[in-house]
């Protein structure tokens, strides 16, 4: 039996984890960004408003522009 101190603590964490998980969503929902996936598994968001950010989202649409062309 855990000690009652140590459930409270669990119980509080718990709520405090899902706070940050929803305040992340809300943040990610509202703003565009790009996401950049790492090697070693660390990601890296870049709103569209900084410097990299609008570098990345030229550069995707150019991409996205290129692959919706058809080949004739």
């Amino acid at each position: 039996m855990q000690k009652p101190h140590r459930i409270l603590l669990d119980r509080v964490s718990a709520y405090a984890d899902e706070a940050a998980a929803f305040m992340r969503r809300r943040r990610v929902a509202r703003r565009p960004f790009a996401r950049l996936y790492y090697p070693n598994g660390r990601s890296a968001d870049h709103a569209e408003d900084s410097r990299s950010g609008a570098e990345l989202f030229v550069a995707a649409g150019r991409l996205i522009e290129v692959a919706g062309r058809k080949e004739r």
